[in-house]
């Protein structure tokens, strides 16, 4: 359960399904990465887990319709999940999000608005790159999208 109190108070930026929903990988903005024109940043990310062992999942992953069909493709193919990509999957998160921020004006304009606010994927299921259903996860995809922002600010 959300805590209404915490997303009012002026002290986090959340950004699962409200205001600042652009920071999410499945908010419909388009990302060129790696020669490649992705419907979303979930696509690419998702695509990415099978650079080095199934092109052809790569291929469905591209063609998926939604981010979530593109998720879906992962999770059916685990198997074929190189060990090596967990070890740098936060980069090639990093690395995602700075393409769309750099090609997406809105999405810029968004992150500068959240000033030195701690930002949070406030997720009520994902406790790796959001804060889960405890409050208390890695919010990995926030601490990426305040990197970002410490970047642009300078």
């Amino acid at each position: 359960m959300r805590d209404p109190l915490l997303e009012i108070s002026g002290k986090i930026i959340g950004f699962y399904e409200r205001e600042f929903y652009c920071f999410s990988n499945f908010s419909s903005f388009a990302v060129e990465w790696k020669g490649r024109k992705w419907m979303t940043s979930e696509h690419a990310y998702q695509a990415a887990h099978f650079f080095d062992s199934a092109p052809d999942l790569v291929e469905e992953i591209f063609n998926a319709r939604s981010a979530h069909e593109a998720k879906k493709i992962v999770e059916k193919n685990m198997d074929k999940v190189p060990k090596s990509f967990y070890e740098k999957n936060i980069e090639i998160m990093e690395d995602i999000c700075a393409h769309k921020l750099e090609q997406n004006p809105y999405v810029k304009k968004k992150l500068l608005q959240t000033g030195t606010k701690m930002i949070v994927e406030d997720s009520p299921v994902d406790a790796f790159w959001g804060w889960g259903p405890n409050k208390d996860g890695r919010n990995e995809l926030g601490k990426i999208w305040m990197r970002l922002r410490e970047k642009i600010s300078k």
